[in-house]
């Protein structure tokens, strides 16, 4: 038996409301958010009492998700170090494809996005960069060229 597919990728985050506007401002949508409580829920975490809220976002083309995740109870753990540098064991960064990397920094940067190094271009084929976005995710962009 193979996979079907990736379904989603989820992100614990600390203010659901600005991650869900900071991948709005990227181009995601809005594809649901729900409570998450109960039994089955601490059943399939590991986790006892929980109650969190979620956001799952879809990519214009409606391949790619996101669920972003805020944990109400018990409280999330804090990051350690805060915001590791991207050669970090674990889940590294998240990448989308879009149409203008200069003017996509420019609108994430009013979400808090700050660039982890600079924009720089990939010989003559991706104009790439990474920043840091809400709860310290790292997000790649890149840009086709040509």
């Amino acid at each position: 038996m193979t996979i079907q597919r990736m379904d989603n990728v989820g992100i614990v985050v600390d203010d659901l409301d600005a991650a869900v506007a900071f991948f709005v401002e990227l181009g995601m949508a809005v594809e649901g958010r729900a409570p998450i409580e109960g039994p089955w829920a601490d059943q399939t975490v590991g986790l006892t009492g929980i109650r969190s809220e979620i956001a799952v976002l879809v990519t214009p083309d409606g391949h790619g998700r996101l669920e972003l995740a805020e944990y109400l109870e018990p409280v999330a753990s804090e990051m350690s170090p805060p915001n590791p540098p991207p050669n970090t064991v674990g889940l590294h960064r998240v990448m989308f494809a879009v149409d203008d990397v200069d003017d996509t920094v420019a609108r994430l940067r009013g979400h808090g996005a700050e660039l982890l190094g600079e924009i720089a271009d990939y010989e003559d084929v991706y104009r790439l960069c990474y920043l840091r976005g809400p709860a310290g995710i790292i997000v790649a962009l890149a840009e086709r060229l040509g």
